[in-house]
């Protein structure tokens, strides 16, 4: 019952008041930590075997001392105040889900598209999206902002909560501190290819299965919302797999089914252009508005799965375990 209150009030939170730039935000931390521990590894290893086998020591410190720090401030609080944990954790929870954040950032998008003025939307783009945006029209631009809102329902929202559900505040942070080192270092270019390795194949075996979740919720936010569930469902069997992420497939795959549109393609990546497998059928254009339907099903998939957990626990609590 504890841990239900804990998740819907998270969840909440961070639905309300997002992340407030005046409090220290814990995925700060992890990014400064990483950074530091990276200079120290890279002062001390500059072969390839020594910095593979570093690769597999910095996941395990970064999340590692991710859990092991949260658990600690959650002992220490509770032996002062039981009351003051469970805010604690209540607020640990919520600055591991950003979906106000992400909403915001979509929306920040196509306001400028609204407008008419693209470079400004070229520009609100390239903060939420690594692949460079400069030259980019509307019908692109709408395609980056709906596969990043897509991409991160289960990154940002579903997977944050699974895992706080299996572990509370302890376990969400050590996935946070997983997803920041594949933000920071696990690319496959020549500077990361070794050191990187081992957090890369850490995110992806932990949103492994918070993917496969997602994409049925997104099929039934599909059938909530009026959308083409049908196709939502057919186009994730159908293309979910063609990513070259082993999970990303499967929410964007969803989202473009239930809107008809085709996502994927040519994106350019410093001055490279990469060709991302192509999810969904192109049955219309792209307009701004798919930003808008996108954000909402991720705010409804994010609401019924935290139902769910919620539920999980009771029924789980009620069962005697």
């Amino acid at each position: 019952m504890k841990l239900a209150v804990i998740l819907l009030a998270a969840y909440v939170l961070d639905r309300l008041i997002g992340d407030p730039r005046s409090i220290p935000h814990p995925v700060v931390l992890m990014g400064k930590a990483v950074t530091a521990i990276e200079r120290l590894i890279r002062r001390y290893c500059s072969q390839p075997r020594a910095l593979k086998l570093a690769g597999v020591l910095l996941p395990l410190l970064v999340a590692g001392g991710a859990w092991g720090v949260t658990a600690v401030i959650l002992l220490v609080l509770s032996r002062i105040a039981p009351w003051l944990a469970w805010v604690a954790e209540v607020w640990m929870i919520s600055t591991t889900i950003a979906s106000k954040g992400l909403k915001g950032a979509g929306m920040a998008v196509y306001a400028e598209l609204r407008k008419g003025d693209i470079p400004a939307a070229r520009t609100a783009l390239g903060m939420i999206v690594g692949r460079d945006t400069t030259k980019l029209e509307s019908p692109d631009i709408v395609r980056g902002t709906v596969e990043t809102v897509a991409e991160n329902i289960v990154d940002a929202i579903i997977s944050p909560l699974f895992f706080a559900l299996l572990g509370g505040a302890p376990l969400a942070m050590a996935y946070r501190a997983v997803n920041t080192l594949d933000s920071m270092v696990g690319y496959k270019n020549e500077k990361y290819r070794n050191l990187g390795w081992a957090s890369a194949r850490l995110d992806d075996a932990a949103n492994y299965i918070p993917a496969r979740m997602t994409a049925p919720l997104l099929v039934l936010c599909a059938w909530l919302l009026r959308l083409d569930w049908r196709s939502s469902w057919r186009i994730v069997r159908r293309d979910a797999r063609l990513h070259p992420s082993p999970n990303s497939g499967f929410p964007e795959s969803a989202v473009a089914g239930a809107l008809g549109i085709r996502l994927g393609g040519e994106n350019v990546y410093h001055g490279v252009v990469s060709f991302r497998a192509y999810m969904g059928d192109p049955l219309r254009t792209m307009e701004p508005e798919d930003i808008i339907v996108t954000s909402r099903i991720m705010m409804l998939s994010s609401a019924i799965f935290v139902c769910l957990c919620a539920a999980a626990t009771m029924l789980w609590h009620g069962m005697g375990g």
